[in-house]
């Protein structure tokens, strides 16, 4: 059960990083998606410019210890989700251009959505 908990965890992890990436372009379905999203970005880079670790890492790893697993036993999610949240090799430098991406990344997102609006 506790796996269960640690693989759904994950999940909303992974989703959480998407979110923080990509969740500007939402703003074209929903535009009080903003007020969410601004927070989440500031989260995301606040987490890779100071090395910090997420508290869901911290959640994942507990029910990981509650279940007496050291990993998880799932291959889809060992294989594909687990290295794309916990690449190997993660350094604080890769960390700063993983931020720096994001940074740039929501720029290009919230400069279209101004384009956009200052259209309207």
């Amino acid at each position: 059960m506790y796996e269960l908990f640690a693989n759904l965890t994950l999940i909303a992890h992974l989703i959480f990083i998407l979110f923080v990436i990509f969740g500007g372009l939402l703003f074209f379905i929903f535009s009080k998606i903003i007020y969410i999203h601004l927070p989440a970005l500031l989260w995301g880079i606040y987490i890779e410019f100071t090395n910090s670790v997420c508290p869901l890492t911290y959640l994942e790893n507990w029910f990981l210890y509650k279940g007496e697993l050291t990993t998880y036993s799932n291959d889809f999610i060992n294989n594909y989700l687990f290295p794309i949240i916990y690449p190997e090799g993660l350094t604080a430098e890769i960390q700063i251009y993983l931020g720096t991406s994001l940074i740039i990344i929501n720029i290009l997102i919230y400069g279209l959505m101004y384009k956009n609006f200052k259209k309207e």
